[in-house]
């Protein structure tokens, strides 16, 4: 039992690591792009403009802590 709870681990550390509000971002980043790939639609530009605002956010929520 404790090599599955050790795999889980892993995998949810690797994933998620520091911030999972990173990790939901790109999760949502992902299924937006997929959205608009099924609609014919050139879904090249969503990961970048999604990755350029995950890491605004990041760093707002980052300088106003300190």
């Amino acid at each position: 039992m404790k090599y599955i709870v050790g795999f889980f681990r892993f995998w949810y550390e690797f994933i998620v690591g520091d911030d999972w509000r990173i990790a939901i971002g790109v999760g949502v980043a992902l299924g937006l792009s997929g959205l608009v790939a099924h609609s014919h639609l050139a879904a090249w530009w969503v990961l970048p403009l999604g990755a350029l605002v995950i890491l605004v956010a990041s760093l707002l929520r980052a300088t106003r802590r300190t």
